[in-house]
């Protein structure tokens, strides 16, 4: 199951309590998908959709994972990392070894 930072989440969280959007989600999915790995699309979106895999938190950060986007981040923890620019880019890295 795809993991979460905690920078992560309070990013989530900020982004998704714009607007009003306290149901929202960030969701996930497969824009394009290739045997070095797959592009994935982000947008806010209010709900989860048909079939989507929810992901919560305790802080109320919610994530919806398309089917397809469920499967290629299993094993793979999403983070946050700032750029040069100041930028909060997501970034999403392997889970280390148990």
């Amino acid at each position: 199951m795809l993991a979460m930072t905690d920078a992560a989440v309070e990013a989530i969280s900020a982004l998704t309590s714009q607007d009003g959007q306290q149901a929202a989600g960030l969701r996930f999915a497969v824009r394009e998908e290739s045997d070095a790995g797959a592009q994935l699309a982000l947008s806010i979106a209010p709900a989860p959709e048909d079939g989507d895999e929810v992901l919560g938190t305790d802080s109320g950060a919610r994530v919806f994972l398309e089917p397809q986007a469920a499967s290629f981040l299993d094993d793979k923890v999403l983070d946050v990392q700032q750029d040069e620019q100041g930028q909060l880019n997501f970034a999403v890295m392997q889970q280390p070894e148990a």
